[in-house]
């Protein structure tokens, strides 16, 4: 049995055909004229399947369910209407009882309209959000969140992570204390201003010490509300002390000179870590900004991914300067230009200098692969004595020998880059050395005079 308390709006009298015998309505709806329907099937008049099913319910289990029919009346309008149908009790006929549900499926599509409102907003902000995260990370100057009650980080953009330790990211640095950060005499001077910061709204600049090299910085602050708490919005500016700029303008100088060659310029740790780069890289690999570059391998964009960083550290580690090692870069949209790579080992900060030259324009594959083609020629003249099976063979092996010489004369004889260069494993590399003898001191020595000569007539 299915209960229900309703105050009908619509009652049907029907015949257990499903005609219409009598209609009442509610005073809410008595403007309606339904004297047409007297005398019709219920189903013609609606025009909705579902009338069959509740009354064929009614009919075998003496009532029906709630369902919901769009019901539409003699003036044209169309009011959702729910009904359930009960059997009579003597079988002569069936009476349907219908709820107006118009304000309800109003009400309902205010909420899917209230939902959406609410989803756009929702997308809007995030949006705004990652505008705010795109503008607070490029910003140049160093600037941080704070919490006004703990003085604990929040966040801090990378020129704010750099002023602090160059070595560590926001992740660290978020949720730290922020004056353990500062140097321990600078740190009462740093509380008192932020005190005056809380209670006044601002405060004037304070000079602190940041970092391994304790460098000066100006710190101001602001308040504002953040997350339903207060937060200090601290912006630090770099100061130069009076004897340092001479030094600090030569710095400037330098990077401004280096920024402006044509050549791409790299800087990294002995791990192959970025540190700097010049705009000539960023246009090499299709990058935006430095930052982006700033914490990558330079492995990253080189041919062999792994593969040439690992041979131009070992050259540098064995002989502390490569010059003219060739390969490719790839750019972030999928280009790929020809190099040449210059690089030299430093002392001072275990820093290595790369120098990266496009030579796509300058490279003569033909003149590079005259010598193979020299080496084919009797092959080719063997064309029509010798089987098919013993040409191709001859022609692996001649240009398997040709490309171990390149890389043993790429890598300077050194076994490790050359396998690195092959693809091969040392065991495959020292076995074809011994087959085209290039495994004995002799055959090595004269791989790298030819190597330097070669140098030496580019040079002249």
């Amino acid at each position: 049995m299915v209960t229900k308390s309703v105050h009908a709006d619509v009652t049907l009298l029907l015949d257990m055909e499903g005609v219409i015998r009598e209609v009442t309505l509610s005073p809410a709806m008595a403007a309606e004229r339904v004297d047409g329907w007297l005398g019709r099937r219920w189903s013609d008049i609606s025009g909705d399947a579902s009338v069959h099913r509740i009354m064929d319910d009614a009919r075998r289990s003496g009532i029906s369910a709630f369902r919901q029919i769009n019901q539409t009346f003699p003036s044209g309008v169309e009011i959702p209407i729910e009904f359930t149908t009960m059997l009579l009790g003597d079988r002569t006929g069936m009476i349907a009882v219908g709820k107006n549900m118009q304000a309800v499926t109003e009400l309902h599509s205010r909420l899917i309209a209230a939902q959406q409102a609410m989803e756009r907003d929702y997308w809007r902000l995030r949006e705004l959000e990652t505008r705010y995260r795109l503008v607070f990370d490029a910003a140049a100057d160093a600037v941080m969140i704070v919490t006004a009650d703990d003085f604990r980080i929040v966040e801090a953009n990378r020129a704010a992570i750099n002023a602090i330790s160059g070595e560590r990211g926001n992740d660290d640095l978020a949720g730290n204390d922020f004056l353990p950060q500062v140097a321990a005499a600078d740190r009462d001077t740093v509380r008192e201003m932020l005190a005056r910061v809380r209670e006044r709204g601002t405060a004037l600049s304070v000079l602190v010490h940041f970092g391994r090299h304790g460098r000066a910085w100006t710190l101001r602050g602001s308040l504002m509300s953040a997350d339903r708490r207060q937060v200090f919005l601290l912006h630090l500016t770099p100061v130069a002390t009076a004897p340092a700029v001479e030094e600090a303008d030569d710095d400037m100088l330098l990077r401004g000179l280096i920024d402006r060659v044509p050549d791409g310029f790299v800087a990294m740790d002995s791990a192959g870590v970025v540190r700097h780069v010049n705009q000539a890289f960023l246009d090499l690999v299709q990058l935006g900004s430095k930052p982006a570059a700033i914490g990558c391998s330079l492995g990253r964009w080189l041919g062999q991914p792994g593969a040439d960083l690992s041979s131009l550290l070992t050259l540098l580690r064995r002989f502390n300067a490569v010059r003219l090692f060739q390969t490719t870069i790839r750019g972030e949209l999928g280009t790929e230009t020809e190099i040449e790579i210059s690089a030299i080992d430093g002392d001072e900060d275990n820093y290595i200098a790369v120098l990266i030259r496009n030579v796509s324009r300058r490279l003569d594959p033909a003149a590079d692969g005259e010598p193979l083609r020299q080496a084919l020629g009797p092959i080719s003249r063997q064309l029509g004595r010798t089987s098919l099976r013993k040409l191709v063979k001859d022609t692996v092996g001649i240009v398997e020998q040709h490309y171990v010489k390149e890389a043993l004369l790429r890598s300077r004889g050194n076994r490790t880059a050359t396998a690195e260069l092959l693809g091969l494993s040392r065991q495959s590399l020292y076995a074809k050395l011994h087959r085209y003898g290039f495994d004995d001191k002799s055959a090595g020595s004269a791989a790298l005079d030819d190597a330097d000569g070669a140098a030496d007539d580019a040079e002249d």
